[in-house]
């Protein structure tokens, strides 16, 4: 006679019974006999409300699904030349994505020149973690990318962010602080910097100094040449 392991609707075990006895006692109970482990031996049956369960799996469910944050990746555009005013904004773009629990791309735009110079790029991307590392921490370094410059940046993971701490860090009255006017006199050296930078367009350019000397003295091996009277 076929038998299973009877569990009962608060999970107790009630043990091991004929299926006849399980499906009377389901019915003078008015619940259903749900097989819960067919594989076992012997199986278990468990005796439930079997349409309250589904209702209440498929509102978890919904929540569950609610509940997933969904991170999506936000860009941040700007020049390796940018303005204080505009840079502090980008940084509260920034800020805002982070707090969100979005991931931000920040993208350098290089033009002409200023491609000889990545370095500069580099400098500014890492100031830019700087001061957005409250809300979230560099997940993949400066790279070049074409005429572009790109980092990500992550919100810290299992971090919540803190509440009442929005927008970008202004400077102080009066000049601002230490902090502030350093990196600022930092992006416009390099900004001059990178306008000066001169592109190598000739394999003589790229030669090492030295050689650049050698190749400037005469030579006083072989015949010279005649003088023109």
């Amino acid at each position: 006679m076929p038998e299973v392991r009877l569990v009962g609707p608060e999970g107790e075990q009630v043990g091991i019974v004929r299926i006849e006895d399980a499906l009377r006692l389901a019915v003078e109970s008015e619940l259903d006999l749900v097989e819960v482990a067919p594989k076992a031996k012997p199986p278990v049956a468990k005796l439930m409300d079997f349409g309250k369960y589904r209702y209440e799996a498929a509102v978890k469910a919904r929540q569950s699904r609610r509940n997933q944050a969904t991170t999506q990746l936000k860009e941040v555009r700007f020049r390796l030349k940018i303005e204080d005013h505009d840079y502090q904004t980008k940084v509260g773009q920034a800020q805002k994505f982070l707090k969100a629990g979005d991931k931000v791309k920040a993208m350098i735009q290089f033009r002409g020149r200023e491609q000889q110079r990545p370095e500069f790029g580099v400098h500014l991307l890492e100031d830019f973690a700087e001061d957005v590392a409250e809300f979230g921490e560099v997940e993949s370094r400066p790279r070049q990318d074409g005429r572009n410059m790109v980092m990500v940046v992550g919100p810290h993971r299992g971090a919540q962010a803190p509440k009442g701490k929005g927008g970008a860090h202004k400077p102080r009255e009066g000049g601002g602080s230490r902090r502030d006017r350093a990196a600022a006199e930092a992006r416009r050296e390099r900004h001059q910097q990178a306008e000066q930078a001169e592109p190598k367009n000739s394999i003589a350019d790229a030669m090492p100094e030295e050689l650049k000397q050698q190749a400037a003295k005469p030579s006083d091996d072989g015949p010279k040449p005649d003088a023109v009277a």
